[in-house]
């Protein structure tokens, strides 16, 4: 075989395997995305055929969060420890295991045992793979990698969606039948069918994390030069693979004669000076991403809708429709990041999530400025055992804003929505926003939809409460705010200001935060700086996600959005001025910049 016949043959076969690396990335995304989604589906029913409590069901669903939280935090150690490939067979395995746990359940525990699995490995995951990916990759594949891990955790959002929504018609057309026992045997296959065919792509994923290689420079750092030589020649022609050993090993003896007396270990502490600025950076810009609500405009998206002057269904046909914007453009967003560059499009999508808030904070401005509260109306409605229950029909909402005077008048008559925030002690909750023009608008305030159920879900939901005090305290109604409906013209310009919303999010911060984070801190705190980053990311979007119907209760929507638009002028700042662009370099050089930026 001729010289160049070898290397072309060479060169497609790092091409073939950098095809397989995505795949398996990608199918990380996927199994991190039906974590996310898989629950929406499957608790109607689980809630209807297991026999469990408001409070049970609440920490099944809450027990993916605390198992995100605690796997984020040691992820960096473990994959320092044990090496990104076998973290990442880990978590798919951790995945495959939570399956069955759950969907053979017969009661709560092991429901609550599998959920916290997931959840470790939707932690673990979303560490180890942009962190194996960011390392594995050239600096010319490294956005489209990161894009693909992305794009397919938007998939797998939808899958779920979508098979929640296939299992809702079974479920409807088994209703037809009229047949009780039928319908509850149904119902209860349907939420363990949900979680069955979500395993294939944790098999898969658990499978192709034994085939890809070790990353090459956490081999390098510990000393197996030559593993990682042959782990750089699966992904790399062999000119490349020589050239980014020599990067590491100039990074190495640039560290090792930098020694001081305070030995290796404290001058490898994120504390020191030339690794702050990254770190910093990785924070705000992972902060500012939740900062922008993105969570609980997706979370909520149904009841924003409504309030903003859609129906239900027309409400739920939008958030059909956002997540499809989401993931198409996500799909746009692969094909610009190694194009265009990271600060090109989070400053490009910064800008138009600012642009996006503002429209949806005035169009809801024009509205809630003639709600009223009618706290003290419904505070009469409050029954001996701590409970109000309220139709919210037409009459009823014209009984309430009589109460008001001029204010109630001017808008009674009119379709409404009533949205109550209350609490039991030092937990605060918002009712669903319920339309006096519904079929069923009924509202139920109980004790059991506001308190959690045990001492670590109440920890999580306000570190500072008093659990024990709670569970005796009266029911308090701090707000019972009704508001006019706006017409369906303007419910769907602002969902249309929605959809640009994500759109812009998915092409910018959707993909590049994933980069951002796994790209800016240098190979020796990279794992442990981007579990420290995710940890923070986590944080806030628990804290807005705790904060946001009753904010949204006592503020109104538009004050929310305006917020958040501030917050992503924040974003915008950091991108645009502060940001370096990456596009192209290797991981090495990133270092070198931030360094060199020391110096100065």
């Amino acid at each position: 075989m001729s010289s160049s016949s070898c290397v072309a043959a060479t060169a497609a076969s790092t091409r073939n395997y950098n095809r397989f690396l995505l795949l398996v990335a990608g199918l990380g995304g996927l199994l991190y995305g039906i974590d996310v989604g898989i629950i929406a589906g499957a608790l109607p029913y689980l809630e209807a055929t297991s026999g469990l409590n408001a409070g049970q069901l609440s920490m099944i669903v809450a027990a993916v969060l605390l198992g995100s939280v605690i796997s984020t935090l040691f992820a960096g150690l473990l994959s320092d420890w044990m090496g990104r490939k076998k973290l990442m067979a880990l978590s798919g395995l951790l995945f495959v295991i939570s399956i069955p746990l759950i969907a053979l359940a017969k009661g709560f525990e092991p429901l609550v045992l599998g959920r916290l699995m997931q959840g470790v490995s939707a932690g673990l995951i979303g560490v180890v793979v942009p962190l194996y990916l960011a390392e594995c990759l050239g600096a010319a594949d490294r956005g489209k990698g990161t894009g693909m891990f992305q794009w397919l955790l938007t998939l797998g959002i939808v899958a779920a969606a979508l098979i929640g929504m296939f299992f809702s018609f079974r479920v409807a057309e088994v209703e037809k039948l009229a047949d009780a026992a039928q319908l509850f045997a149904f119902k209860d296959r349907a939420w363990r069918s949900i979680f069955w065919v979500s395993m294939p792509p944790g098999i898969l994923f658990v499978i192709g994390s034994f085939l890809v290689a070790e990353s090459p420079r956490w081999l390098f750092r510990r000393g197996k030069k030559e593993a990682a030589r042959a782990a750089l020649l699966r992904s790399r022609i062999p000119e490349e693979a020589a050239i980014e050993l020599g990067r590491m090993e100039e990074t190495l003896s640039a560290e090792r004669s930098n020694a001081s007396g305070a030995g290796e270990k404290a001058k490898d502490s994120l504390l020191q000076r030339r690794y702050v600025v990254p770190f910093v950076l990785a924070c705000v810009i992972l902060a500012c991403n939740q900062l922008t609500g993105v969570n609980s405009i997706i979370g909520y998206n149904a009841t924003i809708l409504i309030q903003a002057g859609l129906n239900d269904a027309q409400a739920h046909m939008g958030y059909v429709i956002l997540t499809v914007v989401n993931f198409l453009m996500t799909m746009g967003a692969i094909a610009l990041v190694d194009r265009k560059g990271r600060k090109f499009l989070l400053s490009l999508g910064s800008a138009g999530i600012i642009a996006s808030l503002i429209c949806v904070a005035l169009l809801f401005n024009k509205t809630e400025k003639q709600r009223v509260d009618c706290r003290e109306a419904v505070t009469a409605l409050i029954t001996a055992d701590q409970k109000a229950s309220l139709r919210f029909d037409r009459e009823q909402a014209a009984a309430l804003l009589a109460t008001r005077g001029e204010a109630g008048a001017a808008i009674s008559g009119r379709p409404a929505t009533l949205i109550a925030i209350y609490s039991y002690g030092d937990f605060r909750a918002a009712t669903r926003a319920v339309r006096s023009d519904d079929r069923f608008p009924t509202i139920d305030i109980t004790r059991d939809s506001c308190i959690p159920a045990n001492k670590v879900v109440a920890f999580f939901s306000n570190p500072f409460a008093d659990l024990d005090a709670a569970r005796t305290a009266p029911l308090k109604i701090e707000n019972a705010l009704i508001t006019p409906i706006p017409s369906v013209q303007n419910g769907w310009l602002t969902a249309v200001c929605i959809f640009i919303f994500i759109a812009f999010f998915a092409i910018g911060p959707g993909v590049c935060v994933w980069l951002a984070l796994s790209e800016l801190m240098p190979t020796r705190i990279r794992s442990n700086g981007m579990s420290i980053a995710l940890l923070v990311n986590q944080a806030v979007s628990t804290t807005i996600a705790a904060i946001f119907l009753p904010s949204v209760g006592k503020y109104g929507y538009s004050t929310l959005f305006f917020a958040f638009a501030a917050f992503t002028v924040v974003y915008f700042i950091t991108a645009f001025y502060f940001l370096p662009e990456t596009k192209g370099r290797t991981l090495e050089e990133i270092e070198a910049h931030f360094e060199g930026k020391r110096r100065t």
